[in-house]
């Protein structure tokens, strides 16, 4: 570990002096400079490749058990009929193996992990009055007061370049000059953003508010009592027994984190519904002061909000868009300055913001290769999976042997990645070597609606099923990632071709054309 270290900090000092320049000592060029992700080309670590392989060697355990269980049991009736050579016993055997074969289905569907599929989703726009330019943003942040003329200048700096529209939504009272944080403001934009996007999912899935057995809600910052999904609860007079869970504190991946858990309770408790609602509060985010490290939140976060109706039931599959085929999550809080790239703190005012680390991009791409190393061979052609297992091979006798990167564009037809910024996305961009169509839903969603935190890759896949992009058997990878820090990916098999849809975040109601 020491020595790991070590090569580490390396590596961090020579970018530094590589990148130094005219602008050297500015603090935003600094960031700019930070903001670099680890070179993919680098070391792979062999963990997280063993780690892949025992992830696809227990999804497919059931399946192998299941020719077994067939050859041993056609061998015992094999057996049966040798013993039992009287026609008059053959009705018997016949009966007797179809009781055998239906108690072996049995036990195999009793066993086996279910499907767990996505209904619908539905994501919240909010109304037209809400909606913000860059310009109108810079000139409200200037005349509340709150910022001095560097803080102005850095946030208006980082908008230029930040990839974010004129037509983003932000709650307005956040400008004003006396603003306070308070739990009014936050538990009143929830409740906006949670209760439009689940109305919309309630009625394009025609599902009855009791439908709903389990509940997942998370959001990031704001954290109440009673909680978010207690909320939910009071609203839609859910059933007294449903199973309800609220996630805070995990950042813009919690959405996938919330998946995982809402497909954990469907195998514990099928033949229900699972709701998740996935969300931020902007209000609750706002940072008022003048440390630079902390305006980033305030440049990039938008109100928006996710509703997710997911089923484990087979009878649910003919109406379902979406099976869940991988989710993989990877979790770097073990390493200091990854659990310290993104902090909520006060700054020395005691005015309370989300702090943004230098390193933060560097930090969550080393999440993100450790993420799709532990994913590419549940997703990956055989063929790709060869080329990389003997390329590694190859490098360990051969150091100076040129490393291979697995093309994840043979595995999915479209990629959601969380619309974080134009930089980060940059980045994925470039390492992946993904072409512009498959960053086509991520840039457009940054420029519409901004970063909506952990229902940022939900705006994205709706961009796709509003221009009718979403073909059966299409495989869609989102891509999430958030403080601690996190990176997790899930994988969506396309069930249909997926039309464009009545509720959907991105279409015009009246002139029924994409925004």
């Amino acid at each position: 570990m020491a020595r790991e270290q070590e090569q580490f900090s390396a590596e961090i000092q020579d970018r530094g002096s590589e990148n130094m320049g005219p602008n050297g000592g500015s603090f935003f060029v600094s960031v700019k400079v930070r903001q670099r992700l680890p070179d993919f080309l680098g070391s792979v670590n062999l963990k997280y490749v063993e780690l892949g392989y025992s992830y696809l060697i227990s999804h497919r355990l059931y399946f192998l058990i299941v020719p077994v269980l067939i050859v041993l049991c056609s061998a015992e009736i094999g057996k049966l009929k040798d013993l039992f050579p009287n026609p008059k016993c053959e009705l018997t055997d016949a009966l007797f193996m179809l009781v055998l074969l239906g108690f072996i289905l049995y036990i195999f569907l009793d066993l086996a992990p279910r499907s767990t599929y996505l209904v619908d989703f539905a994501c919240y726009r909010p109304p037209d009055e809400l909606k913000i330019s860059k310009e109108e943003f810079i000139e409200l942040a200037r005349n509340s007061g709150n910022f001095n003329d560097a803080a102005i200048d850095f946030q208006k700096r980082v908008l230029k370049s930040s990839g974010i529209g004129q037509e983003t939504y932000m709650p307005r009272v956040v400008f004003h000059p006396d603003y306070k944080i308070s739990l009014k403001d936050g538990r009143e934009e929830a409740a906006m953003v949670m209760f439009g996007a689940i109305n919309d999912l309630f009625r394009a899935t025609k599902i009855r508010p009791k439908d709903i057995g389990i509940l997942v809600v998370n959001c990031g910052v704001l954290n109440t009592t009673p909680s978010l999904s207690s909320m939910v609860i009071n609203h839609f007079k859910l059933r007294p027994n449903i199973q309800s869970f609220n996630l805070g504190g995990m950042g813009c991946a919690a959405g996938i984190i919330a998946i995982d858990l809402a497909k954990d309770l469907l195998n514990a408790y099928p033949g229900t519904y699972a709701l998740v609602v996935s969300t931020e509060a902007v209000c609750y985010t706002w940072y008022k002061g003048n440390d630079l490290d902390m305006l980033l939140s305030n440049c990039f976060f938008r109100m928006g909000a996710a509703a997710m109706l997911l089923s484990s039931s087979r009878l649910d599959r003919w109406r379902a868009k979406y099976e869940l085929k991988q989710l993989v999550r990877t979790h770097k809080g073990m390493d200091e300055r990854s659990f310290e790239s993104i902090h909520l703190k006060e700054d020395a005012k005691g005015t309370q913001g989300v702090s943004v680390s230098k390193d933060v991009v560097e930090v969550g791409g080393h999440a993100l290769k450790a993420n799709i190393t532990a994913l590419g061979p549940l997703v990956l052609p055989v063929s790709e999976q060869f080329h990389f297992l003997t390329n590694l091979l190859f490098r360990k006798k051969k150091t100076n042997y040129k490393p291979y990167i697995p093309d994840y564009k043979l595995a999915f037809k479209h990629v959601c990645i969380l619309a974080a910024s134009n930089k980060v996305l940059d980045e994925i961009q470039k390492n992946l070597e993904l072409t512009e169509e498959y960053m086509e839903a991520s840039r457009k969603t940054l420029e519409r609606f901004g970063n909506t935190s952990s229902s940022s890759v939900w705006y994205e896949l709706a961009y796709l099923e509003a221009t009718s992009k979403i073909k059966r058997g299409d495989r869609v990878w989102q891509l999430a990632f958030g403080s601690g820090f996190k990176c997790n990916s899930v994988v969506w098999k396309a069930l249909k071709n997926v039309g464009r849809p009545k509720q959907n975040p991105w279409l015009d109601e009246d002139k029924d054309e994409c925004l």
